[in-house]
């Protein structure tokens, strides 16, 4: 890998924004930050010649040809860019499943960006629904090994990443009810959180030394590719909400937007993980529970993808067993 970090002098310049909500519309709108994005390209000697813009996610992604991608993270979303780049550096050859390589780093107005390799396959949110039951389990077993893969990596520099896992648990849980209220979780649900928070500190400690955590395998951030064998995970990208903590985290992911409470593929992600179904008991299924409320992108009403799950449980100890019944 080379990474270039020399300054580029250039004419236009990026705005300062002091909130993503400014931002936001801004970014939608990528007339504005075209013309930077090519004169980063352009600085650093990097052809640009089939420009597709991806309109989804959070910072300014930009493929600038079939080999490189130009991310460019606002400085509000700064944290953003050293867990990412960070992770990158981490990972790289210490997992089989591909990743994007850096190629250039650099700052434009205070703007830091990255540019790496793209990846080859099918993004796996337009692939998934329509993939067979067989490859869905396949797929969700090479998720799990790949979580497992991650986590035997040294944590390296990623450790330092601000907050900690367990400041981070402790701001997650004082914020818990409110965030669930606001976002309209049922009361019936609600009920049952003073029992779980009592209890979150102890289920959400560190049971070890914390591994490195993407909190976010779910179908936009995987690739898939096709092979005489069906459908496979190819590659794995958006490590900008890498942190470090406990392994379990990361389950929670395909949990809630890909296993639909199946016990088939609970049981492949879990056991390409490494847990048996015996490993599954009544304990881990509530530390689950606690962890998938506490999660910073936690909203079931819109992420959990099983068909009636709010008729179908009464409470948090129904809806645990729904979302992992093996």
């Amino acid at each position: 890998m080379t990474t270039d970090t020399f300054s580029i002098t250039m004419t236009a310049s990026l705005p300062a924004f002091t909130d993503y909500e400014s931002f936001s519309p801004w970014r939608a709108d990528a007339a504005q930050w075209l013309p930077i994005a090519h004169d980063i390209a352009r600085g650093h000697g990097l052809a640009c010649t089939a420009p597709h813009v991806f309109a989804t996610g959070t910072n300014l992604v930009l493929a600038l040809d079939e080999n490189l991608i130009l991310k460019i993270f606002p400085p509000l979303l700064r944290d953003q860019f050293v867990s990412e780049r960070g992770a990158l550096a981490q990972l790289q050859g210490r997992i089989r499943l591909a990743i994007p390589e850096i190629v250039v780093e650099g700052e434009r107005d205070g703007w830091p960006y990255l540019v790496f390799t793209r990846l080859s396959g099918e993004l796996g949110a337009d692939v998934w629904p329509s993939l067979p039951e067989a490859d869905k389990e396949r797929v969700l077993a090479e998720i799990g090994e790949t979580i497992a893969e991650v986590q035997r990596a040294p944590v390296g520099p990623l450790g330092q990443i601000e907050p900690g896992w367990n400041v981070f648990m402790r701001r997650q849980i004082d914020g818990c009810r409110a965030r669930h209220a606001r976002l309209g979780l049922p009361q019936k649900f609600l009920d049952g959180f003073d029992d779980l928070l009592r209890d979150a500190v102890a289920l959400t400690a560190l049971d070890g030394s914390p591994v490195i955590l993407t909190g976010e395998y779910i179908p936009e951030n995987f690739l898939l590719s096709r092979g005489t064998a069906g459908w496979h995970l190819a590659g794995l990208f958006d490590f900008g909400d890498v942190m470090t903590g406990r392994g379990e985290y990361d389950l929670l992911g395909p949990s809630a937007f890909m296993t639909a409470g199946m016990p088939r593929r609970v049981r492949s992600l879990f056991e390409g993980f490494g847990y048996s179904a015996a490993d599954v008991t009544p304990d881990l299924k509530r530390r689950l529970m606690a962890l998938m409320l506490l999660h910073r992108a936690s909203d079931p009403l819109r992420h959990f993808c099983i068909e009636g799950w709010q008729q179908k449980a009464t409470d948090l100890h129904e809806l645990q067993d729904l979302l992992w019944p093996i």
